[in-house]
């Protein structure tokens, strides 16, 4: 029997892992679905999940807003590791960190990708809040809290230098297309910034949960 592993690396669940998921599953935003989410966009039952042979099938159950893998909008579609599932305001990614590094292995292509500064990878980003509070706060960064211990500060900064040293790589192998428009964006780096993506969110998620 398939497992399933989906984490939510952007939404109202952002930082949440769903892992060992028994297929069939189905994602939505009431109570009975495998994975609920609480976003508004969602229909009450929206997608299905289900093996068919040693494949993985997303379905769309005509939800009222549609479901998008790697940006296209699908109504049925073969899940890969890696792939990025949108549904509503929510973009989930499918697979483990270790499913999709064994993906990437697999791949007998160079595992290069064409992106644009609009469009990355063809992945629609109308889940974005647009709102002008949203656009303040995005354009203003954060004052470092006061007040930290030694012990704080330390594991803050440890922190930071991490997301910085990854970052670090990851703008470094992008290259230019020809295009001042566009860039070339390796597969494996691709991954690694959703991956990247992920750990923030889980990040936010455990500070702000009580205890």
């Amino acid at each position: 029997m398939a497992l399933l592993t989906l984490r939510v690396i952007d939404g109202c669940d952002r930082g949440r892992i769903y892992e060992d998921l028994t297929i069939p599953v189905t994602i939505g935003r009431e109570e009975g679905n495998g994975v609920q989410l609480n976003d508004e966009r969602i229909s009450r039952f929206h997608v299905k999940i289900q093996q068919e042979n040693d494949q993985l099938i997303i379905t769309d159950l005509e939800s009222t807003n549609g479901t998008r893998v790697n940006g296209q909008d699908i109504r049925l579609r073969i899940l890969r590791h890696g792939d990025m599932i949108g549904i509503g305001r929510s973009l989930l990614l499918y697979g483990s960190r270790e499913q999709i590094n064994i993906q990437l292995d697999q791949l007998d292509v160079d595992g290069t990708l064409m992106a644009d500064s609009k469009n990355l990878l063809g992945v629609d980003f109308d889940w974005e809040d647009t709102s002008p509070d949203a656009r303040i706060h995005s354009a203003v960064p954060p004052d470092l809290p006061d007040g930290l211990s030694p012990g704080q500060a330390a594991r803050l900064a440890e922190l930071l230098d991490y997301l910085h040293l990854r970052m670090r790589g990851l703008i470094h192998s992008v290259s230019e297309a020809g295009d001042a428009k566009q860039l070339t964006v390796n597969l494996e780096q691709w991954q690694n910034l959703l991956d990247l993506e992920g750990r923030v969110a889980e990040y936010i998620r455990k500070i702000g949960e009580p205890g």
